[in-house]
């Protein structure tokens, strides 16, 4: 069907929808009130939605805090930023594969990558109020 539409053209489908809405009213299929507003079903529309998986939000969050300590110059022990994309593009695979032992595995590397990286800025932070009000609404 695409190929179709495509090889007709633009002008040329308008045509035949034009003729398609004539021969509609001529038949009394469709009233020339019913013309005045159009509803367009926009269910089978394609969407540019990414789904939060664990292992995309757990990466994005260990990024964005080594991220926001490197801003606060903080010196981090370690950012885990290749072992960390690494293991999310591992879990990703695994559960393409439906390997989802392994994904596991993988997810949980990266709930450890996030944690450590989460109780290194913690212990940097104890010292200093304005770091702590800084990360404050990052930490509970």
């Amino acid at each position: 069907m695409t190929r179709w539409r495509n090889r007709l053209g633009e002008k040329n489908l308008e045509k035949m929808l034009a003729e398609t809405i004539v021969t509609a009213v001529k038949t009394e299929t469709v009233a020339p009130q019913d013309l005045k507003r159009v509803i367009a079903d926009t269910t089978v529309m394609e969407k540019n939605i990414a789904f939060p998986t664990d292992s995309k939000l757990l990466t994005r969050a260990r990024e964005r805090l080594v991220e926001l300590a490197d801003g606060c110059g903080l010196k981090l022990r370690q950012s885990y930023a290749r072992v960390g994309k690494f293991a999310a593009l591992n879990a990703e695979r695994y559960a393409h594969a439906n390997q989802f032992k392994r994904m596991r595995k993988e997810v949980k590397k990266l709930k450890n990558y996030l944690g450590r990286t989460v109780r290194d800025i913690e212990r940097q932070i104890k010292v200093s109020l304005d770091l702590q009000g800084e990360f404050g609404s990052h930490f509970g």
